[in-house]
């Protein structure tokens, strides 16, 4: 009742006040306000709520196995527009899953998606904790948190109201965190500890394309590595490839540089900036329509779909769209193929997967560009890590079916 109080008295004012001053904020607000919901069924649904993009893509592989394994129909709810435009383009053509964006915890706009489907469990992917949408589909059907996480800046917020955390946890079934340490953080706050279970991580049950030792080798005999070791540069945004060409050594004997341009746009810009420190190079394109008769000191890659198979290859690998503010790119992308990723500190799109990948030392994150040839000859002069990385993807691949089993306990 105070939550909602709250919400008609500070947060619906606030509200208007922001849809009157920005046209982005008004838009924002009634496209998740006012949708009609005439999609909905009225058939067993099991409603899967994410936050953002990130959540979406995490949650892939655990929807995909629902659907494989379950009849219900699936909703997804989501807060972001990015997380709204990713879901709705992988499954568009899905019949049973509906894609609707989260309608900002309203109670009446909740309790009208309830009496359209049949509600048969809530999933709520990592830990958006919503008390009208949690009460409400207590009244239907069990709640589960899933991959569920405390961060350290959420945990001490948390702490300040536990009081009203506990009752909203008592109306969950099931909490199954990422680890302990997010199991005893839950618990503190309320859960009760019969209902807590660390399950892994879900973002370690990806699998990407798997690459034989002959095709591996070929590509090798295309580039002309010999000996040399290859260093990838990969997804880079623009100034990226400046900053790593000044602080890195080209030694044409010893190693190739391959940079593979998030944007195919920004080849001709990537040429120049070789052109500048007066590199040899050779685009992609032409290596594969008529190969290399000599070694280059670099390789420009104009062309898709091409980066993981160069993955798998590499000695080094550097993942762009950190060392400027975009927020990074895939770090599981090269970590799949026993590679330790460098990066730079721009990681908010990928913060908590840089954060697992340096406490567990398969990560160097640069301070500054001038350090990049001293993280090359650490990932070189160190032991392999191929084994811890591969020993953290096998320890993460079976969450999936333990959610999928905990699920059917339930339904």
């Amino acid at each position: 009742m105070l939550y909602n109080l709250l919400r008609v008295f500070i947060v619906a004012p606030l509200c208007f006040l922001a849809k009157l001053f920005s046209k982005n904020k008004k838009k924002f607000i009634e496209k998740r306000i006012n949708q009609d919901f005439e999609l909905l069924k009225k058939e067993k649904t099991i409603w899967i709520h994410c936050s953002s993009m990130g959540e979406i893509n995490l949650s892939e592989p655990l929807i995909k196995k629902l659907i494989e394994k379950r009849k219900e129909n699936i909703l997804i709810s989501v807060f972001t527009d990015t997380g709204f435009e990713n879901a709705e383009q992988k499954y568009r053509d899905y019949e049973k899953i509906t894609v609707i964006y989260f309608p900002l915890d309203s109670y009446f706009k909740i309790k009208k998606i309830l009496s359209k489907i049949e509600l048969s469990l809530l999933i709520i992917i990592e830990t958006e904790i919503w008390p009208n949408l949690i009460k409400l589909c207590a009244r239907k059907a069990k709640i589960i948190f899933v991959n569920g996480r405390i961060s350290d800046k959420s945990f001490k917020r948390y702490k300040k109201i536990k009081f009203f955390l506990k009752p909203i946890f008592n109306k969950v079934s099931g909490f199954y965190m990422q680890s302990k340490l997010d199991k005893k953080r839950i618990i503190i706050l309320g859960a009760q500890e019969k209902k807590v279970e660390n399950l892994g991580n879900l973002k370690f049950c990806i699998s990407f394309e798997k690459y034989t030792e002959l095709e591996k080798e070929k590509l090798r005999v295309k580039l002309l590595v010999e000996n040399r070791k290859i260093i990838v540069l990969g997804s880079t945004r623009e100034l990226e490839e400046e900053k790593i060409l000044k602080n890195i050594k080209y030694d044409i004997e010893d190693r190739l540089i391959v940079i593979v341009p998030r944007h195919l746009k920004r080849v001709n810009h990537v040429v120049e900036v070789v052109e500048k420190y007066k590199l040899s190079y050779e685009k992609y394109s032409h290596i594969e329509k008529y190969g290399l008769s000599e070694k280059k000191q670099v390789v420009i890659v104009d062309k898709m779909g091409v980066l993981r198979e160069l993955y798998s290859i590499a000695d080094i690998v550097f993942v762009g769209g950190t060392l400027v503010n975009i927020g990074g790119h895939s770090l599981l992308e090269p970590l799949f193929y026993g590679k330790i990723p460098i990066f730079g500190k721009y990681t908010q799109n990928v913060k908590d997967i840089s954060r697992e990948l340096l406490r567990k030392k398969i990560g160097i994150q640069l301070d500054c560009c001038s350090d990049f040839e001293i993280a090359v000859n650490e990932i070189l002069g160190n032991l392999s890590k191929e084994k811890e990385i591969k020993e953290l993807f096998e320890k993460n691949k079976n969450v999936i079916d333990k959610v999928i089993k905990k699920i059917e306990n339930l339904i």
